[in-house]
């Protein structure tokens, strides 16, 4: 039970990488690898500031205003520098892996007995369930750590789902998403497209570098090497949830997006628990996202050979 609750909430934590990964390559179809080196970046700056006894809340604020900046780096070289957009990427991400080390001053910062958003969830889950250690649920033992701080990852990615939602609800959301959609469109109405997207890779690294700083926080160490392979799994991540809510409209795909995410971590969960060596985590990764990119096809090819079949 400890393993499920374990990987539901780090999919939940994850799930905010994964709506990050949506507005870059849904909204914008911008191949965008900065994930990599923000997320590491909000985990970094997380934990140099709640090493130094700062607020944990500020401390997280901080890890996302560093990834919202970091986008718009990689935005300002692809649209005013006319740079590629992987390169544009690939070269924030590699500037990223020396900023991130000079940030923590070593490769690794424990957390240890340091207050975090994860400890402050424990306590306020002790104080409404009226007790500490282990809970009973449906008659699995739970540690009351992982059950408060599974909760509030919920809650939290309600919000951050509920405020992305009603932000691209707005008359600057939805030009961002026009623009992803057809960009001389947005230019003949008088919207600077390039503005349009450096705005959108800042938002969608500010939430990847918030994963980053809730997954330090809920590990209780922040690694320079955590970073590895995280847009592969956001992109994994939506397209799992595509395929689960069969629509693209912006609400479900926000949705879809949470629920991919945990799914993807609850069948990672599952294959390490059936003795998968952890060393071929990674290519257990590549190989779930590449049936997630060739399944959805497949499932349509075979639909539509059973109705020729039907009308022959």
């Amino acid at each position: 039970m400890s393993l499920l609750i374990g990987a539901v909430t780090l999919g939940l934590i994850l799930s905010l990488l994964a709506l990050g990964v949506f507005i870059s390559f849904r909204i914008f179809a911008f191949p965008d690898i900065t994930a990599d080196g923000s997320s590491t970046l909000g985990a970094a700056l997380a934990a140099a500031l709640l090493v130094k006894g700062t607020n944990p809340g500020l401390a997280t604020a901080a890890g996302f205003a560093g990834g919202f900046l970091a986008g718009a780096v990689t935005g300002t070289l692809a649209t005013k520098f006319k740079i590629n957009g992987l390169l544009a990427g690939i070269l924030v991400m590699t500037a990223l892996y020396s900023v991130n080390l000079h940030i923590m001053g070593k490769s690794n910062v424990p957390l240890l007995g340091r207050s975090t958003l994860a400890t402050y969830a424990e306590r306020v889950g002790g104080r409404t369930l009226g007790g500490e250690g282990n809970l009973n649920v449906f008659g699995w033992e739970v540690t009351l750590y992982d059950t408060s701080v599974m909760v509030a990852a919920f809650l939290g990615i309600v919000l951050v789902g509920l405020l992305l939602y009603a932000f691209l609800q707005t008359n600057l959301g939805s030009a961002m998403r026009a623009t992803g959609d057809n960009n001389q469109m947005i230019r003949a109405l008088g919207v600077n497209h390039e503005n349009m997207i450096v705005l959108g890779l800042a938002v969608s690294n500010g939430l990847i570098a918030l994963a980053g700083a809730f997954l330090a926080q809920y590990q209780g160490f922040a690694d320079v090497q955590m970073g590895i392979g995280m847009v592969v799994w956001g992109l994994a991540s939506v397209i799992i949830g595509e395929a689960l809510v069969g629509t693209r409209q912006t609400g479900m795909s926000i949705i879809g997006a949470v629920m991919g995410s945990v799914l993807f971590r609850l069948l990672v969960a599952i294959a390490l628990r059936l003795g998968l060596n952890a060393n071929d985590l990674k290519l257990m990764t590549a190989v779930f996202v590449f049936a997630a990119l060739i399944l959805p096809g497949l499932l349509k090819k075979i639909h539509a050979g059973k109705l020729r079949l039907s009308h022959a």
